[in-house]
């Protein structure tokens, strides 16, 4: 009997071999590099990451579906290639990967976690080097491909390079959910664009205020933060003065960070 979708989970399981390759291939695995997955439900394309020789450690919430990953991997749980994890992949402890160790997070996740990951994973003391996320088509474009900013996008673009690969359209996932997939490539992740913690900080801390009331022109939003002294911060990186929060180029908010 088919195991009944959980909608409280977000459960929308990807069948297709073109895309889940597709989804594996977005992450330009080489042998023996490690990956974290997100949410493996059925193991379809954890399937596809042991096949490039992903050593893969998955983290899967649903109860039901831990003995069924357990029989399908047998042969790759004892090889030491997959490891099980059950629980939230919210509350999952980084740092089991070890402080050195460099990996990888792929993962179809469910929508209404995709801000709360992505946050997870990109301000991790020991941040993976690359994401690979399916979400939702409409978030994954507003991020890569959109002119206006947001607090979303300059969160990722603070530390990667974010890349839009693929639309997979509803139609390719069971049950299918309402709108259409996009899969989302984050690369060459790092706190390089950061000269210090405190600079990390302030950074964060201006972007939030920005976008406080997003109706509202950037300097009036700055004034909690900045005081007095917001019109002539933005002056001196070349901001303009009737400027809005989503129109302002990460470059600039860095050197706004960084007055």
């Amino acid at each position: 009997m088919p195991l009944q979708k959980k909608k409280s989970l977000g459960q929308h399981f990807l069948h297709s071999a073109h895309y889940l390759a597709l989804v594996a291939d977005a992450a330009h695995l080489e042998a023996g590099e490690c990956v974290l997955e997100i949410g493996p439900g059925e193991g379809t394309l954890t399937h596809e990451l042991l096949a490039r020789g992903a050593w893969v450690t998955a983290v899967e919430k649903d109860h039901r579906l831990i003995e069924l990953l357990q029989e399908k991997f047998t042969q790759e749980i004892s090889e030491g290639r997959f490891r099980l994890f059950e629980g939230d992949a919210l509350h999952f402890d980084i740092s089991k990967y070890g402080e050195s160790q460099r990996y990888k997070v792929v993962g179809n996740i469910p929508y209404y976690i995709t801000g709360a990951l992505l946050k997870k994973f990109l301000s991790a003391e020991h941040q993976p080097g690359t994401i690979v996320f399916l979400m939702q088509k409409e978030v994954a474009e507003r991020i890569a491909r959109s002119t206006k900013e947001s607090i979303l996008s300059l969160s990722i673009k603070a530390y990667g390079r974010p890349r839009y690969v693929k639309t997979i359209p509803r139609g390719a996932f069971s049950p299918p959910p309402r709108v259409d997939s996009g899969v989302l490539a984050i690369e060459s992740i790092s706190r390089g664009n950061f000269a210090d913690a405190a600079q990390e900080k302030r950074f964060f801390e201006l972007v939030r205020a920005g976008f406080a009331q997003k109706r509202k022109l950037l300097k009036r939003n700055l004034e909690p933060v900045l005081g007095k002294s917001a019109s002539a911060a933005m002056q001196r990186v070349s901001i303009p003065e009737h400027a809005r929060a989503e129109d302002v180029s990460l470059e600039k908010w860095f050197a706004l960070a960084a007055f």
